[in-house]
């Protein structure tokens, strides 16, 4: 089976991001962050994963700087994991996902949570790549130019 690229080699930025983020432990993670959770055991309660792949899981999101560790907000022998600036910055991509899967996987009439807006209390609006002048931008409408 041949090797994979190492990240730090690896040109390309999706690629990248994958090795960093891309299992769906990682990603869930980030998802139960963004909605407030900070503790190892609500965590664990949360996605229902063994101890050992979760505990390596948010030591691959600290080393990432992802996550941090601090002590615990309410003064307990305990320490919180949240967001550094670099994990506050996936925000995009937990709601492109998000949204994502709410316009792909399920029904029309199935139910499913939402992204609301605390201000209006509407829903996000769907994201989507625009051109500079704000037009949407289609696939065949972009490509990738590779440096060598």
């Amino acid at each position: 089976m041949p090797r994979r690229k190492s990240t730090h080699t690896e040109t390309c930025p999706v690629a990248r991001s994958v090795d960093v983020i891309g299992d769906r432990w990682s990603l869930l993670i980030v998802r139960d962050a963004f909605d407030g959770m900070s503790r190892f055991g609500d965590f664990q309660r949360s996605l229902g994963m063994a101890r050992n792949i979760l505990a390596e899981r948010l030591r691959r999101l600290v080393e990432a700087d992802i996550l941090e560790t601090r002590p615990a907000s309410d003064g307990t022998a305990y320490q919180e994991y949240v967001l550094t600036a670099k994990g506050e910055s996936l925000f995009p991509v937990v709601v492109a996902l998000r949204q994502w899967g709410e316009r792909n996987l399920f029904s029309h009439s199935e139910q499913h949570s939402q992204l609301i807006d605390k201000s209006t209390g509407q829903p996000v609006p769907y994201m989507a790549p625009q051109t500079g002048d704000g037009d949407l931008l289609a696939p065949d409408d972009a490509i990738v130019r590779k440096f060598q």
